[in-house]
């Protein structure tokens, strides 16, 4: 624990890791600001990378060559070996956990208790991955025997690696993609998020120490400059990716041979909460507010749009204000606070232009005194009841602290909303009628793939599956799901008679193959 969290942050001048070899010169940089000051001032705070489309592609080919077609050091390593590289990189991880916690706070806004647990959960996410890993390791070690055939199935990595994370969660969403493509085999680039870059000076270290050279790449510039020749140039066989469908097609678009590109993406998200008639009021209020408001409301996963049915709208909506307006806004180091500045500087323009177009179509400002106030990036949470549908933040993914509500008497008008949204990531319930909620289950359950009953839309545990229909996703994330994501299928087989039996116990005897073995991790 830091003894003072409100000191600022040594100023940080930012590298890149290319090919093992850790850079710090011979590239542009762009100074960072954090929004977090008691005067509303920006503070500057250090500089980051910067680097043009040819100093990407070496990152790139850095990662091809040691990928080299499937034949590389890394792709043919036994398990055991990655596993090794993961425990050295998790060591010096928690070396530098407190510079990283700072720097996440800092950065983006994050309170101190977030941003430590934001790095806790990653370190949980590689403890829980290889506990996967051992799992999978030892249920593939098996043979089977099937018509004749005798086959050990396992699973082989895919190749190069893009992992591009989103701001709110710079480190723990970029490991999650990132740990499970590398345990698996691939090698990878770290396109280094927009907002929350500082943090990734203090790991270059032990990424450093950690992998062969080539095998983890780590690098920042701007997307549309540097992401698209990368992506044209053919050499990226796997795209993790975390932010917006709109970028996600003009990137899946722009490879030379798209139908090779595996993708794993997580995008855009307008979850629903609906109210039913007999919805607990309290408990309702309590997790609307965590959920539309958790980090500025700054998360996929966050409730975007809630429902209320009209008899109950009135009390719902004055607890919910209640509950909004004893919220702390202030600086992520003060205790329990719980809104912080924003990270990028034209939100609060746009949040407040939401809020004046739901206005004018008829919505009403539940909380005046202090709803959409603006103090440098610091945007108080603003109420909004009787919300159009069709104003603007019914529609658009607001990604900030603007809590739209609207008055439904029919529930087949919440379910056509949701069955006409491009997105289908989660829904949250709250109703206690089995009679209403089971059929309800039924009919949501091909829109979404998470439903939350009486509780808050979420990601966690990282052991269930965490993906989207529509627009909101490709590919499932979560500890077991990912490993999968990252890596296909591959298997060798021969007859039951007596030749392939012998050179598969030769095999086996000799251990001399790194595939095809019974031995197992424990």
């Amino acid at each position: 624990m830091i003894s003072d969290v409100s000191a600022s942050l040594p100023w940080i001048r930012g590298r890149i890791l290319i090919d093992g070899e850790i850079i710090s010169k011979g590239y542009a940089m762009r100074e960072v600001y954090s929004q977090c000051s008691e005067d509303g001032q920006q503070v500057l705070i250090g500089e980051t990378p910067n680097v043009d489309a040819n100093t990407f592609m070496l990152a790139v080919d850095s990662a091809s060559k040691a990928w080299n077609r499937g034949q590389g050091n890394w792709a043919l390593a036994r398990m055991e070996e990655r596993l090794n590289a993961l425990s050295v990189l998790r060591g010096k991880m928690c070396a530098a956990r407190e510079m990283v916690c700072r720097s996440l706070m800092w950065e983006i806004g994050k309170t101190w208790t977030d941003a430590q647990g934001e790095f806790d959960r990653t370190i949980q996410y590689i403890d829980d991955t290889v506990e996967e890993v051992k799992r999978l390791d030892r249920d593939s070690s098996r043979f089977q025997f099937v018509g004749g055939l005798m086959a050990q199935i396992r699973r082989a990595p895919l190749g190069v690696t893009l992992c591009m994370g989103p701001f709110n969660y710079p480190l723990n969403e970029v490991f999650t993609t990132l740990i499970p493509a590398l345990v698996m085999g691939n090698t990878a680039v770290v396109k280094i998020p927009r907002y929350g870059q500082l943090l990734w000076d203090y790991l270059l270290e032990g990424f450093q120490d950690a992998f062969p050279p080539g095998v983890v790449n780590i690098i920042n510039g701007a997307g549309r400059n540097t992401v698209g020749p990368a992506i044209r140039s053919g050499k990226i066989d796997v795209l993790a990716f975390i932010g917006s469908s709109s970028v996600a097609n003009k990137i899946k678009s722009s490879h030379p041979n798209p139908h090779r590109l595996r993708s794993i993406l997580g995008l855009d998200a307008k979850n629903p909460a609906i109210l039913l008639p007999d919805a607990n009021i309290d408990l309702a209020a309590a997790e609307c507010v965590r959920g539309a408001l958790s980090f500025n409301g700054q998360r996929c996963t966050a409730l975007k749009m809630i429902f209320v049915h009209r008899s109950i709208a009135k009390t719902f909506n004055e607890a919910l204000v209640r509950k909004v307006e004893s919220l702390k806004c202030g600086m992520p180091w003060e205790p329990n606070v719980q809104l912080t500045p924003l990270p990028d500087t034209a939100k609060p323009a746009y949040l407040t232009d939401l809020i004046k177009d739901a206005i004018s179509l008829g919505a009403v400002l539940a909380n005046p005194e202090h709803g959409g106030k603006v103090e440098g990036t610091l945007f108080h949470p603003a109420v909004l009841t009787d919300v159009p549908l069709t104003a603007k933040i019914a529609i658009e993914e607001q990604f900030g602290p603007v809590i739209p509500v609207h008055t439904y008497d029919d529930l087949s008008e919440v379910e056509q909303y949701i069955v006409e949204s491009q997105y289908g990531a989660q829904v949250s319930i709250f109703g206690h009628d089995p009679e209403v909620v089971g059929p309800l289950v039924d009919r949501l359950v091909n829109q979404v793939c998470r439903i939350n009953l009486n509780t808050q839309c979420q990601r966690g545990p990282d052991v269930f599956p965490f993906t989207g229909r529509k627009s909101s996703a490709e590919g499932t994330l979560s500890v077991h799901d990912a490993l999968r994501s990252f890596s296909i299928r591959s298997m060798v087989a021969t007859k039951q008679d007596s030749v392939g039996k012998t050179v598969v116990r030769g095999i086996l005897d000799k251990d001399s193959s790194r595939f095809l073995t019974t031995n197992f991790l424990l």
